[in-house]
C-alpha cells in the first residue's frame, strides 16, 4: 500500500469500495518498464512543426496478470507520446478530442464548471511549466467536446527542462487525469548538451500515477455516500503505475543513468528511496538544472513536481535494486554483471541560478489557503485567499515586475501550489499561529524562517506549502499579458474551488 503525506484528512464516509486488486498478491517484476513513444511532427503550420496528438479511449495492460484497463490516453498511450523540442524552436500542437461522449468516472455536478447542463466529456490541454500565450495555456473554461480540437502554439523560449501536458477541463480535471490524460514534454538546449549528462538509452523517464483497480482491471474512483455530491477530497490509489505499468523492472548497465521523474498522481506525495540505501544525485527540478548536484538518499515529490536525477549503478553490478515509496515497492532495477563503458559526466557545477533579490519585488501579496467545512463532508471546499473561482480577479501583477507571494496555509494539508506561465524561486518557509490568524487576522510567526532545501533552490513552478506555515516565493512576471490561473495541484482540491484566475497586465 502506497503512503499518503502525513497530515492529510481522513476521507469522508464513502460508498464501500468493490474488491480491488492488491499489488502484493501479484507476481512482481514480470513486465519490462515501457518507454513512452516519441511524438513526431506530421506537418507544418505557419512555417513551424505541427504535431497532432489526439486523446482517445484505449485498453492497455498494466500488468501481465491483470485484464486490460480502459484509459483515455493521448495518442492512445498512457503516458502519452513525449514531445521533444529545443529552446527557442517554436512548435504547434493540435489536440483533437476523440473521446466518447459519456464519462466512465463519476462526475459531481455541484462543482464549478461541471454543472449538469454541461457536456459530460470535455477537455483542454495545459502544458505545465510552459511560457505560453493565454490562448495556448489551456484555460480551464476553454474546454471543447468530442469531435472538436484546439491548436496551441509553444514558443519554447525557456531553459532546457522537463514539462508535462495534461487535461485542465473545469470541474472534471481530476477525473480526466485519473483516466490517463498526461504526457511528457522535453525542452533541450546547447548549454545542457555541453554538460555531457547521460543521454539516449541512458536517459529514462519515470512517470508515477497511483490508481485503484477493480478485480476486472478497471479504474475505480470512490464516491461519497451522498449521491447528489459524490466528490471526495483526495484520491489515493493502492496501485502505483510507473510509465503505465504496475511493478515493472528495468535492466540497466553498471554505469550512470539520468532519470526524468514526474509525479502525475492526483494527490499522492511520494518519498522515494532505493532498497539498498544507496545515494543518488538530483541535478534539476521543475524548471531546469540546479546550480550543482544535490546528493540524496530520499526524494520527496508532490503532485505536479518533477525531479531530474542521476543514479550511478557502477558499483552495483549484478544487483537487483528496488525503488521504494516508504514501505511499498514501485519497480526493480536489474543491474547487469561486469563493467560498462560510460563516457557521460556529472559536473560539479551545472547551471548558474542567481537568486532574485527580495529588494526587486514591487509588492508582497499575502494569500491564504483555506478550508470550508459543513455537515456534508470534511472538508467540503478548499479556497485560495477565501475566494471562489467566479469572484472578481484580485491578483493583477504588471508585466515585467517582480512580486513576492506569501502563502499562509491555514489547513492541515500540504498543498502543492502551481502558477501558470511563470517560474519562481522559493524564499523560505516559517511556521505560524493559525488560530490567531483566523481569529484576528494578525500574523504571528512561531519559528524562524527556513530557506528551501538545496534541491528546491533552483527554478520552480510548483511549491509545497506546508501546513500551519508561511511559504514565500518570489516571481518575475514575464512573457505575456492576459488571464492565467494558480491552483493547488491536488486535483480534487483544484476541482472544488482551490483554483483562482490571475491576470498579467501592462499597468495598474
Amino acid at each position: 500500500m502506497a503512503t499518503a503525506l502525513p497530515g492529510h484528512h481522513q476521507m469522508p464516509e464513502m460508498v464501500p469500495a468493490p474488491k480491488l486488486i492488491d499489488p502484493d498478491n501479484l507476481t512482481p517484476f514480470v513486465d519490462a518498464l515501457p518507454m513512452p513513444p516519441l511524438a513526431k511532427a506530421q506537418a507544418t503550420h505557419k512555417g513551424k512543426p505541427l504535431y497532432r496528438i489526439a486523446v482517445r479511449e484505449c485498453f492497455l495492460k498494466v500488468h501481465r496478470d491483470v485484464p486490460a484497463t480502459r484509459f483515455w490516453g493521448y495518442g492512445g498511450t498512457v503516458p502519452g507520446p513525449t514531445i521533444e523540442t529545443r529552446s527557442g524552436e517554436e512548435i504547434f500542437v493540435e489536440w483533437p478530442n476523440e473521446l466518447p461522449t459519456k464519462h466512465f468516472l463519476p462526475i459531481d455536478h455541484n462543482l464549478m464548471g461541471a454543472e449538469a447542463n454541461r457536456p459530460e466529456v470535455r477537455t483542454v490541454v495545459h502544458l505545465h511549466g510552459a511560457k505560453a500565450a493565454p490562448e495556448s495555456d489551456g484555460y480551464p473554461e476553454d474546454w471543447y467536446v468530442p469531435g472538436k480540437s484546439a491548436t496551441h502554439h509553444y514558443p519554447n523560449r525557456q531553459d532546457a527542462t522537463l514539462l508535462w501536458y495534461h487535461d485542465h477541463a473545469m470541474g472534471i480535471n481530476r477525473l480526466n487525469i485519473c483516466a490517463g490524460m498526461a504526457g511528457l514534454y522535453t525542452i533541450r538546449d546547447a548549454f545542457e548538451d555541453g554538460l555531457n549528462l547521460p543521454r539516449g538509452e541512458f536517459e529514462i523517464p519515470l512517470v508515477l500515477m497511483d490508481r485503484m483497480l477493480r478485480q476486472d482491471g478497471q479504474i475505480y474512483y470512490p464516491v461519497s455516500r451522498l449521491k447528489s455530491a459524490p466528490w471526495i477530497p483526495e484520491y489515493f490509489g493502492n496501485a502505483v503505475l510507473v510509465n503505465g505499468k504496475l511493478l515493472p523492472y528495468l535492466e540497466v548497465q553498471p554505469r550512470k543513468y539520468r532519470f526524468r521523474l514526474l509525479n502525475a498522481s492526483n494527490g499522492r506525495f511520494y518519498f522515494l528511496s532505493f532498497s539498498n540505501g544507496s545515494a543518488f544525485q538530483q541535478i534539476g527540478s521543475d524548471q531546469g538544472l540546479l546550480a550543482s548536484p544535490v546528493e540524496l538518499k530520499r526524494l520527496d515529490i508532490a503532485p505536479g513536481e518533477r525531479a531530474d536525477l542521476v543514479v550511478d549503478f557502477s558499483g552495483q553490478a549484478g544487483a537487483n535494486i528496488l525503488l521504494n515509496n516508504v514501505s511499498s515497492t514501485l519497480m526493480q532495477f536489474r543491474v547487469a554483471s561486469g563493467k560498462a563503458q560510460d563516457d557521460s559526466a556529472l559536473p560539479k557545477m551545472l547551471h548558474p541560478a542567481p537568486r532574485i533579490a527580495e529588494s526587486s519585488a514591487v509588492r508582497t501579496r499575502r494569500l491564504t489557503l483555506d478550508e470550508v467545512d459543513n455537515v456534508l463532508a470534511e472538508p467540503v471546499t478548499h479556497l485560495l485567499d477565501g475566494k471562489r473561482w467566479h469572484d472578481p480577479i484580485s491578483e493583477k501583477p504588471v508585466l515585467g515586475t517582480t512580486e513576492i507571494w506569501e502563502f499562509l496555509n491555514l489547513t492541515d494539508d500540504s498543498h502543492p501550489i502551481h502558477l501558470h506561465l511563470v517560474r519562481f524561486q522559493i524564499l523560505d518557509r516559517r511556521t505560524i499561529e493559525v488560530a490567531a490568524y483566523i481569529s484576528d487576522k494578525k500574523l504571528r510567526y512561531t519559528g524562524p524562517a527556513v530557506p528551501p532545501e538545496p534541491n528546491e533552490a533552483g527554478w520552480k513552478d510548483t511549491v509545497r506549502a506546508a501546513p500551519a506555515s508561511s511559504t514565500r516565493i518570489i516571481v518575475h512576471f514575464e512573457g505575456y499579458t492576459g488571464r492565467y490561473v494558480w491552483h493547488c495541484h491536488i486535483l480534487e482540491h483544484e476541482d472544488n474551488e482551490m483554483m483562482r484566475p490571475y491576470e498579467v497586465v501592462t499597468a495598474i
